[in-house]
């Protein structure tokens, strides 16, 4: 169920309005995992390609997933220390996911862009939990009526996805939907996001979710696909198109 793919760092499907920063102890009011787990950093590497743009005649009834994911680039946490992200690990594990299944890619954007810094993106993201803030969303996806699941993918900040996963679950009618949280964290797994898209989201079904360590990203092909068979997103080509 492969589909032909470009980087998404240049190209994303449907584009939108998720590699962020790593989770440690962090100085600026967050104790336990910091706000930069969402993408526990790796030194800079090409990331998975992407599932294409181009949908080819008759796909748009095939395909009712959708994965809709934040990734930040920039100074991420590493392994207690720090490294600059050219492709964030959020969208580095998307690729790999869009690489397994049919599924249509947004990229979710914030209206006022984070920071490239890993402290200012800390210190922004204290006061939007403490805010409880709805950050803006750049070129926002009209409806995601036409899907029944939706792989939510961000990594892990400070125990939570970032303010603006909430902005997108809000958005929309998840009723009737399937949706399955996908994180990329330092130590948090998948945080409370579980927890959070449950009430963020009334009326969708919770499924099972993925969390990688920001680190271990690059590798998470094996993972990532033993998740999506569990899940019954990945059949094996013998068996009939759900």
């Amino acid at each position: 169920m492969n589909t032909s793919l470009e980087p998404i760092a240049r190209r994303a499907v449907l584009r939108s309005a998720v590699s962020g920063l790593g989770a440690a102890m962090i100085t600026a009011g967050i104790s336990g995992c910091g706000p930069g787990e969402q993408d526990a950093p790796m030194p800079p590497q090409e990331p998975a390609t992407p599932p294409s743009a181009q949908i080819t005649p008759g796909a748009r009834e095939r395909r009712r997933v959708l994965l809709a994911y934040f990734s930040r680039a920039g100074e991420n946490y590493y392994y207690g220390g720090r490294t600059n992200l050219d492709v964030g690990n959020t969208e580095v594990l998307a690729g790999t996911i869009g690489n397994l299944i049919a599924c249509d890619v947004h990229r979710i954007e914030a209206a006022d862009p984070y920071p490239d810094g890993y402290d200012a993106t800390v210190a922004r993201n204290v006061r939007e939990q403490d805010g409880n803030a709805r950050p803006a969303m750049a070129s926002p996806l009209a409806s995601i009526e036409e899907y029944d699941t939706v792989l939510l993918a961000s990594g892990i900040w400070n125990v939570r996805a970032p303010m603006i996963m909430t902005t997108f679950a809000e958005s929309y009618d998840f009723t009737g939907k399937t949706i399955h949280a996908v994180t990329t964290h330092a130590m948090s797994g998948l945080g409370t996001t579980e927890q959070d898209y449950a009430r963020s989201c009334p009326g969708a079904t919770i499924g099972e979710g993925l969390a990688v360590r920001g680190e271990d990203v690059r590798d998470a092909g094996p993972a990532a696909e033993a998740w999506l068979r569990r899940t019954g997103l990945l059949q094996d080509r013998s068996s009939p198109a759900g």
